[in-house]
């Protein structure tokens, strides 16, 4: 795999660069192409840092959201998963991924970007934050199930984690620059216009993107069936005891997770009376956790397992949440909400890579779309009930509620994980058991293979 491509001098500058550094000649970064992916998701999640405080504070402190709302408008970005993930995984495994994920960059680009608009014609209010929303979800989706699926066209398996691991070291720069730049965009110029700036890194990081080339074969079934290759998605995953309890697992913590989101701002800002900047600048914690968890998740991946190693994330986030839920409101408070923040950086970054690289590596190419948003749609599932229990709990009972749930949840998930064989006992990084593309009927138990009548179709 990762298919070579001529270098331009930004190229050959960044591999002086990368020389200064002292990287490893065979270090995924050497390659020109993955670098190119890695730059996109860098840029990409710098703007996606700001998005991630402005929109709540758009609705918390210029539209005075209450916590049911905060919690509607989370919902809202979840919908979309329930509704298109299974269908979009049938589509992707017939179409090339990479200019899905290109449009993507460039929808989200102009959702994020209509909202500064809005507030400028006056036109601002909850119901376009919840379209905005409903559209964001719409494309991490979509275009969310082919950036992964791009990875491995340009990573090979048996380096999936380091690769996973890398990409979250992105994300963990960005978390790092990304709140304080949020922080300070959002007090010169507002929540609203900040998003402008995050529509203008999506364009950046689109073009970058088209840069990327990768080999992609595409296999067309004669007589292929939407609903009976939708099945066979399912029952594919449904056949691998591990993808089950994945799914069950990394579910019940989205729920969590979610239940969290919802309130977390809002605790910050109006219990322990953080400004809009002071939450920017408590999220560099946020950064720093992410940026140690890339820096040792592969090792520790590595050294303890895959599995064990995701269960470790669930814990981690757990005692965060918890930890905040009896913060009290003074100086150690906002120490206890840093602190939240840099556990979930790090237990989450433990969680996904290994959850990504697992699920990648024990599946057949022509399958991946199918079971990308197949997994994707299963541990959103609880994703929206979380975000609404969280809400309900944050306006009804009361914001520390709120995240003793998510973290006595989250504790209590951690100790049913590792009582699961199929996580606990994963060492290493499992093989794809049959490499035979399958893409419709011939993917149900018992059925022939059919792959004679499989046309490869080579695109670049």
């Amino acid at each position: 795999m990762l298919p070579k491509r001529p270098s331009t001098w930004v190229d050959r500058l960044l591999d002086r660069f990368l020389d200064l550094l002292r990287l490893p000649a065979g270090d995924l970064l050497r390659n020109l192409v993955y670098r190119r992916l890695w730059t996109s998701i860098l840029i990409s999640s710098l703007g996606g840092q700001i998005t991630l405080l402005a929109l709540p504070l758009t609705a918390a402190v210029l539209l005075h959201a209450s916590p049911t709302q905060m919690g509607l408008l989370t919902a809202m970005e979840l919908v979309p998963f329930g509704l298109f993930s299974l269908p979009a995984g049938v589509w992707l495994d017939r179409v090339r991924k990479l200019p899905v994920y290109i449009v993507g960059e460039l929808t989200l680009a102009v959702a994020v970007g209509s909202v500064p608009l809005a507030h400028w014609m006056g036109w601002l209010g909850m119901p376009w934050l919840y379209f905005v929303g409903f559209l964001l979800g719409t494309v991490y989706t979509i275009a969310g199930s082919a950036s992964q699926i791009v990875l491995t066209q340009v990573v090979s398996r048996d380096r999936l984690v380091e690769a996973h691991a890398k990409n979250a070291l992105a994300s963990s720069g960005a978390e790092v620059a990304g709140p304080g730049v949020a922080g300070a965009l959002i007090k010169l110029v507002g929540a609203p216009l900040a998003l402008a700036v995050d529509a203008l890194l999506l364009v950046i990081s689109a073009a970058i993107l088209r840069g990327v080339r990768v080999n992609e074969t595409l296999h067309r079934l004669d007589g292929a069936h939407f609903w009976r290759d939708l099945k066979a998605g399912i029952a594919f995953v449904r056949g691998k005891r591990m993808l089950v309890a994945l799914a069950c697992a990394v579910g019940g913590w989205q729920m969590f997770n979610q239940a969290a989101q919802v309130v977390q701002i809002l605790f910050a800002t109006r219990v322990l009376g953080l400004s809009a900047q002071s939450v920017g600048l408590s999220y560099i914690a946020l950064g720093a956790g992410t940026v140690l968890a890339s820096a040792i998740g592969h090792r520790v991946s590595a050294r303890i397992g895959p599995g064990p190693c995701l269960v470790s994330g669930f814990a981690l986030c757990g005692i965060g949440w918890a930890a905040l839920c009896v913060a009290p409101a003074n100086a150690l408070g906002v120490a206890a909400f840093a602190f939240t923040l840099f556990m979930f950086g790090v237990g989450a970054v433990f969680i996904f890579i290994n959850f990504l690289s697992l699920r990648q590596a024990v599946t057949p190419g022509p399958l991946l779309g199918r079971m990308t948003s197949t997994m994707r749609w299963l541990i959103l599932i609880p994703a929206g009930p979380g975000a609404l229990i969280g809400g309900w709990l944050g306006e009804h009972v009361s914001l520390r509620a709120a995240l003793a749930f998510a973290g006595v949840g989250a504790l209590l998930l951690a100790g049913l994980a590792w009582q699961v064989r199929a996580i606990r006992t994963v060492k290493t990084l499992p093989k794809v058991e049959d490499e035979e593309p399958v893409l419709g009927a011939e993917a149900m138990p018992g059925a022939p293979p059919a792959a004679a009548n499989l046309q490869p179709v080579n695109g670049n």
